[in-house]
């Protein structure tokens, strides 16, 4: 008696394909965010979709965000993806102070 193991499949496949599960806008999200960089969704009301660097995970005005968003929200977020709980402005504020220094 054999048993079969499965072909390894590339981690790019199988994340498109466990996207694809969901809906295809969200697979097309998820493959639009270059490498070095990941999706956040900034806005009291209407969420709008920011793209940023890694990087900015250890600055300490980015980590302050990332607080408010953990008191806010915990780790169940309402878009799936990361939510930072500010106004649209104060994150383009905080992130062109980033991309400055």
């Amino acid at each position: 008696m054999g048993f079969r193991v499965p072909s390894i499949v590339p981690a790019k496949k199988l994340l498109r394909r466990s996207f694809s599960n969901n809906s295809n806008k969200e697979a097309s999200m998820a493959v639009d965010v270059p490498k070095g960089h990941f999706a956040v969704y900034v806005g009291e009301n209407e969420k709008k979709r920011f793209v940023v660097p890694v990087s900015f995970l250890s600055q300490p005005l980015f980590q302050e965000l990332l607080i408010q968003a953990e008191e806010e929200y915990g780790y169940d977020h309402p878009m799936g993806g990361l939510t930072i709980p500010c106004t649209q402005h104060v994150f383009v504020d905080v992130i062109s102070n980033l991309n400055a220094s």
